[in-house]
């Protein structure tokens, strides 16, 4: 069931939803919570001089990189200018809590945004148990045109449903076999996946994956 705006504001006030800084009456809408952007930005990096040169630094899921973004913190009154065909990562201003296990939340862009020629390629889960900012990943679709973001710009919006049933803390945490990847302070840090899987996807070895990892049906 999605919560309409009175189920919301609800659990916000029974500490089951919570928003830092708090919610302002722009934000509540009939069906959803409209977010706002941040000051924190991350720009990928093209390139990186080390022993062999100058070498391209590639995107890679199984690789261990935490230093493949170059991250900007904006100040109040600052403003971020997003280039043509640039991609960028923001975050929420928000920092969102779903402090129970009956709610979880999925994230949209707002429309208005995306008429500027601004995508936000996101439908996202929120899972139940979730606390800390959201990672807001910003593409200029523009061939010419500059775009200039403002921190407390409403970018994004959350719609909350409830669950057919509600689950336990270790449960909520448990994302087949890792633990939840994103919690409060590490949002903007985008954790890959476990290890050995990625050690796996790397050498080929799909079968040996499927094999060790198989999850049990009875």
């Amino acid at each position: 069931m999605v919560l309409a705006k009175n189920e919301l504001l609800d659990y916000v006030s029974s500490g089951g939803l919570s928003f830092s800084p708090g919610l302002d009456g722009f934000q509540v809408q009939p069906h959803a919570v409209d977010l706002r952007l941040g000051f924190t930005f991350r720009l990928p990096k093209m390139w990186e001089l080390n022993k062999e040169g100058r070498v391209a630094v590639a995107q890679d899921p199984t690789a261990d990189r935490s230093d493949a973004f170059e991250e900007i913190e904006l100040t109040p009154g600052q403003y971020f200018d997003i280039l043509p065909k640039e991609f960028v990562l923001g975050t929420t201003l928000e920092e969102i809590g779903i402090e129970t296990g009956k709610l979880m939340g999925v994230l949209y862009p707002r429309s208005s945004v995306n008429r500027r020629g601004l995508a936000i390629n996101m439908s996202g889960i929120i899972d139940a148990g979730y606390k800390g900012r959201l990672i807001i990943p910003l593409m200029n679709n523009t061939e010419s045109q500059v775009i200039r973001v403002y921190p407390g710009e409403r970018v994004c919006q959350v719609v909350f449903m409830e669950l057919s049933s509600e689950l336990s803390k270790a449960q909520a945490q448990q994302h087949g076999l890792t633990r939840a990847k994103y919690h409060a302070k590490e949002e903007v840090a985008s954790r890959g996946d476990r290890k050995d899987e990625n050690a796996l996807i790397r050498s080929g070895r799909l079968e040996q994956l499927k094999k060790t990892f198989a999850v049990a049906t009875n």
